[in-house]
């Protein structure tokens, strides 16, 4: 699979310096965890599953989630399980040859956009450790098309228990299965519970560290504890509670010395036009060519210029990806993702093996300062985020990528 691979490749070539790279289901968990992307989350129980997700990897969907928890009710939990049972036999039946277990995301390999839609990578969200051996025996062979599950409200206590019962799912599956924690509880939320909770989330994910794919925000339960919601004019970096929940979780979780995870950004809810208290927060200025002023003021009515804020907010503060819950908020993750050719070329220069030394040099761009031993770690996350979502080619930015990828 391949991101923006929903798009022409006679398109793609005019976008790229350096393309995305291809990458599998069976791809090494680094690659993957950096490449999931929009994350989307769909009910389980939500009729004719399997259509819905190759339409959506027809659009550019590389990971999708199956939610047995939160996105539908308690009574509803067996008839989610006997509908994922089904669609997984549906999917794995009518998909294209060759597309099962991380087929060609968006269903376009780069030689042949006009073939049809393949599986992103599929996990189900599971609400107590049970479903996870339950599910992987039900589902049978078709558990190839599965590449893990989401662990809602996880620490150390109630992580173990998932975790443990994950790796006797791998051994029913005869295959890899990747855990992504959900960090959502309100243990690590309160102050006086955060650092004990940080700490025994930090000692139990190291020690299953080959089946952690990357850690999840949940968001919604940190402001719910609070009776709290913010507007689509705010993001989550404005709610401060949560904000500083998202700075401790970094800390301790997110560090680059190889002990850290890949950590994705919260959910953005709204996706439906809404009376705007503040102004726009969308520049004109890039807007300005062609049809892009018409794009900027769609994306404004769609309350999406505070997505754009809060996914650049999401990187500035250690975040990549990011969980959504509508087909729409997936582009502009995507497209935000890209790195530039000024970030490139940057990343490129710290790392020159000559360079290993250490010392200061100018950018290639003139415009700033590049010290090679602070910043290599920033260079190397940038390199592989440029392997996961390609490298910008100099004169292309976010807009031409947004809208590039909302036309494919």
């Amino acid at each position: 699979m391949r991101h923006f691979g929903h798009i022409p490749s006679t398109v793609r070539s005019g976008l790229f310096h350096r393309e995305p790279v291809e990458f599998t289901a069976d791809s090494p968990a680094g690659t993957l965890a950096v490449a999931l992307g929009a994350t989307l989350y769909s009910p389980a129980t939500r009729p004719r599953l399997a259509d819905a997700i190759r339409k959506q990897a027809a659009r550019g969907v590389v990971s999708m989630v199956l939610c047995l928890e939160d996105s539908i009710g308690d009574e509803d939990v067996q008839a989610g399980e006997a509908n994922l049972v089904q669609e997984f036999r549906r999917l794995a039946t009518e998909a294209p040859a060759g597309t099962e277990g991380g087929g060609t995301a968006g269903g376009r390999p780069a030689e042949d956009p006009g073939e049809g839609p393949g599986v992103p990578l599929l996990f189900i969200r599971v609400r107590d450790p049970r479903q996870i051996t339950d599910l992987t025996t039900r589902l049978g062979d078709t558990v190839r098309l599965l590449s893990g599950f989401v662990l809602p409200k996880f620490t150390e206590a109630r992580g173990a228990a998932f975790l443990e019962a994950l790796a006797r799912a791998e051994h029913i599956a005869g295959r890899r299965l990747y855990a992504m924690p959900v960090l959502e509880s309100p243990e690590l939320l309160h102050l006086e519970t955060r650092a004990e909770t940080l700490a025994g989330i930090a000692a139990i994910t190291d020690k299953y560290r080959d089946r952690v794919l990357a850690l999840r925000l949940g968001v919604t339960d940190f402001c719910s504890a609070y009776g709290l919601r913010r507007s689509p004019d705010m993001t989550a970096y404005d709610v401060k509670v949560v904000a500083h929940v998202i700075a401790d979780v970094v800390n301790v979780l997110g560090r680059a010395d190889g002990t850290g995870f890949t950590i994705t950004g919260p959910v953005w809810e709204y996706f439906r036009p809404g009376e705007r208290m503040f102004k726009p927060q969308l520049r004109r200025s890039p807007f300005l060519e062609g049809r892009a002023e018409d794009l900027r003021t769609a994306l404004i009515e769609h309350d999406m210029d505070g997505l754009l804020r809060e996914i650049e907010l999401d990187r500035a503060n250690g975040l990549l990806g990011k969980t959504c819950i509508h087909p729409t908020h997936v582009v502009p993750v995507h497209a935000l993702s890209v790195v530039s050719h000024e970030e490139w070329s940057d990343a490129q220069d710290i790392l020159r093996p000559e360079r290993d030394g250490g010392g200061v040099l100018r950018s290639a761009y003139t415009n700033k300062m590049n010290e090679v031993k602070p910043h290599r770690a920033w260079a190397e996350r940038t390199l592989l985020r440029a392997d996961a979502f390609g490298v910008a080619r100099e004169d292309v930015g976010f807009v031409e990528l947004l809208t590039a990828g909302l036309a494919g």
